[in-house]
């Protein structure tokens, strides 16, 4: 085949190739997506779309939430709903930018890592021919040794050295990349140990009751709450249960804690029965599981005895309104007394509920409504009794620390009267011979069971983040070369016979370089001892600048 050749008979060029253009946008949106400037703008996107999670309530943390929100916004609601705002980190949306931010900041690292492995395998370049050029420049007298006396002192500073002849080139400041790229792995590293976290963690929230009949063991269904990853199943969770022993509270004259310690019993599988203390700074490790002590409180035994003479107790933690007594609301409700006897049928209006307030020290005199410190001084219980259908056998979830106020407002539960304040072992006698009882309280603690895969890869990652941000913000990357036996200048050491021209480039912003660069000329002109620097040229540099040299050098020419 011969080429093809124009009309003075040189050979035409062969035509360009077009490009594939599917394989240009691809190209094209690898180089966009694999750019700093996208890895930034993901991360700002990835930190907005976090804000929904943390202002809307989350389904899988706390569902009474989200049904709440659904009643107060009823038009608003099943939007949000619809594009996953309820379970924001779960949603397609989150779940595209974290993986997107994942794929770019791999697509930035790799080549920089590739380059940065190649510069520090590399010898520092050559000296320029104009060293006057650079932004900083000297003339010092040449060192005993020369070019090897002045690349031994650069060593014992910690610079990369390379001799060529009479030649010396250094340079050092590969912290600051090195720094940006541990930092940037470490971040790659965070999001790897967040999604191990995100898909083979679970957590649990649990409130436990003093005593061996409230004992709990770790199944799905006796959380109070739980966050369990998608690729957790039940038979993934550890078994072991706990039984609360004894909960130790020590409080300072005002009412603030000072010391909190609790002490289980610890059942797993496999080992013997033992017992175990934890407090809020020190969790419960046990295999697979870390527990936490997040608060506590108190238990009230309230036992009501109904119209034939059979008596029900009811133990059931009263929450804490947040007040530094333990101040603390809760409800007692026995929805299976008064069953008649003769038929063994139950009649749900008649079924009963106590609303209280439990006073750990309450005051002396009315209104009984907080309490004044939060150990047990003086304790007692403010009771308002209810009796009707408290709405349990509809099969809608419901509170248990709550009555369920629709059912007063309808009618279908009757308030018996006034309150009524009750201390240990008191009974109040209602108005249809029934009475109730206040027996005493159990201490309750409250849990947080949870197993995180990541959290070891998370504080690892963490720790060399900041190491390489630490890095990247204080190094600083510079050069410097010698030349050995440059030309005498005027203002030369008398007597010498050579001189070494010094000149100093920093690759970054470095505002101290000219200090540096002075004091290493003076270390290197101290070990010729023939005398000071001639000249230090740059912004702060001490000495005859260049301009003084290039008017030395021409009334040398003209004399």
């Amino acid at each position: 085949m011969t080429a093809v050749q124009d009309r003075t008979g040189t050979p035409a060029p062969a035509p360009r190739r077009r490009p594939n253009p599917v394989l240009a946008l691809l190209r094209n949106s690898w180089r966009q997506l694999t750019s700093m400037r996208t890895a930034l703008l993901l991360l700002f996107l990835l930190a907005v779309a976090a804000i929904p999670g943390s202002v809307l309530p989350q389904r899988g943390v706390n569902p009474e939430d989200v049904r709440d929100y659904y009643a107060a916004y009823p038009d608003l609601a099943p939007v949000l709903d619809r594009i996953g705002a309820f379970d924001a980190f779960g949603s397609v949306w989150f779940s595209a930018i974290y993986l997107l931010l994942f794929t770019s900041l791999v697509g930035c690292i790799l080549p920089r890592l590739r380059d940065h492995v190649r510069a520090l395998r590399m010898t520092p370049p050559a000296a320029p021919k104009r060293l006057d050029r650079l932004p900083q420049h000297a003339f010092l007298a040449a060192p005993a040794g020369g070019a090897e006396a002045i690349a031994a002192t650069l060593r014992k500073r910690r610079w990369r050295v390379a001799v060529r002849g009479d030649e010396v080139s250094a340079e050092k400041g590969y912290l600051k990349e090195t720094g940006n790229l541990i930092f940037h792995l470490s971040l790659v590293a965070v999001l790897i140990a967040f999604a191990l976290g995100s898909w083979y963690g679970w957590s649990g929230n649990r409130l436990l009751v003093a005593g061996e009949d409230k004992a709990f063991c770790n199944t799905r269904q006796q959380y109070a709450e739980t966050d369990i990853g998608p690729r957790v199943a039940d038979a993934d969770l550890p078994g072991f249960c706990l039984t609360l022993e004894e909960f130790e509270a020590r409080f300072l004259a005002d009412g603030q804690p000072e010391f909190f310690n609790a002490r289980v019993g610890v059942e797993e599988p496999g080992r013997e029965l033992r017992s175990a203390d934890f407090s809020v700074n020190s969790p419960l490790r046990l295999d697979g599981a870390n527990v936490y002590l997040l608060g506590h409180g108190y238990a009230p035994e309230i036992r009501y005895t109904d119209r034939n003479g059979r008596a029900q107790t009811s133990i059931v933690p009263f929450l804490t309104t947040g007040d530094m007594g333990l101040t603390s609301e809760g409800l007692a409700a026995f929805p299976d007394v008064n069953v008649d006897p003769a038929t063994g049928e139950r009649n749900p209006e008649l079924q009963m509920a106590f609303e209280g307030i439990y006073l750990p020290t309450a005051p002396q005199e009315p209104p009984y409504v907080r309490s004044e410190y939060p150990t047990e001084r003086n304790p007692a219980v403010f009771l308002i009794g209810y009796r009707g259908n408290l709405g349990l056998d509809a099969g809608i979830p419901g509170s248990i620390y709550r009555l369920d106020q629709r059912q007063v407002t309808t009618g279908k539960l009757t308030q018996l009267g006034e309150a009524k304040l009750l201390r240990p072992g008191e009974k109040w006698t209602l108005d249809d011979g029934t009475s109730v009882e206040f027996l005493g309280t159990r201490r309750y603690i409250t849990l947080s069971v949870r197993h995180d895969p990541g959290s070891t890869m998370m504080l690892v990652s963490c720790g060399f983040l900041l190491v390489g941000l630490l890095g990247s913000l204080f190094g600083r990357r510079r050069r410097v070369f010698f030349r050995v036996g440059a030309a005498p200048a005027s203002g030369s050491p008398t007597g010498s016979s050579s001189l070494v021209e010094a000149g100093g480039l920093p690759r970054t912003d470095h505002p101290g370089f000219a200090d540096e660069f002075a004091a290493l000329v003076a270390a290197i002109g101290d070990g010729g001892r023939a005398g000071t620097p001639t000249g230090v040229d740059g912004d702060t540099g001490a000495g005859t600048g260049r301009a003084d040299q290039d008017r030395a050098r021409t009334r040398e020419g003209t004399e």
